[in-house]
């Protein structure tokens, strides 16, 4: 779990846990239980020998013992199993019990993603702020870009290790879950790459977010 929170992904030291780790299933607690699953949503080792009837078992077994960030947790992995992959996921009382956890997160709206979601909207797109997508995910921004759906994510210090810029496991399964499960493509917004631009004219901030989006080459290809 400490791995895969600093998105640190070893696909054979996670290999390597799992007979260990499916002979102690019966003692794991429920954050156990929600960690161990989250890692390998997070890592993307398809490990059905751990995850399987015995794993879903324990849960329903426990699932009154479930607090929010393991519901939260539990949700990614159940998308993990069902979506990413053909297998099988939470039974529906605690799936409607993780998603409603998941979903019912209020983002704060930071001054980087306001200043973002303006330059948006100043190169003539129409930005939707926190949009809820059919995976449960909510994105920062959705555009429409050539006909094409695009999300924008604008990712801040604490969406990074150490606020520096190797992204945290969390963000690492949302930039991979999104673009799989709702088909559409996401792209970021770094604090440290937009801050670098603040100190300069708006042109800046709209040719940024241009190419980031590739609408430069299309509008060279207009003229």
């Amino acid at each position: 779990w400490a791995y895969a929170t600093m998105g640190i992904v070893d696909k054979q030291l996670f290999s390597s846990f799992v007979p260990t780790s499916a002979k102690l299933m019966d003692s794991y607690n429920n954050q156990a239980l929600a960690n161990i699953a989250w890692a390998y949503a997070v890592a993307n080792i398809d490990a059905t020998s751990l995850f399987n009837d015995i794993f879903i078992n324990e849960c329903v077994e426990k699932k009154d013992g479930f607090e929010n960030a393991a519901f939260f947790q539990l949700y990614q992995w159940h998308l993990w199993q069902t979506k990413e992959n053909s297998n099988t996921g939470l039974q529906i009382e605690l799936l409607d019990s993780s998603y409603n956890v998941f979903t019912s997160e209020h983002p704060t709206v930071s001054k980087l993603q306001e200043d973002v979601v303006a330059q948006l909207s100043s190169i003539g797109l129409d930005p939707q702020e926190e949009v809820l997508m059919d995976s449960g995910y909510s994105i920062d921004a959705l555009v429409e870009v050539n006909g094409k759906k695009v999300g924008v994510e604008v990712d801040g210090p604490y969406h990074f290790i150490g606020k520096g810029t190797s992204p945290l496991g969390s963000t690492i399964l949302k930039r991979r879950q999104v673009p799989s499960i709702d088909g559409i493509e996401l792209v970021s917004v770094p604090y440290w790459e937009w801050n670098e631009l603040l100190g300069k004219d708006e042109v800046k901030r709209q040719d940024y977010l241009r190419e980031l989006l590739g609408l430069v080459e299309d509008n060279r290809n207009d003229t």
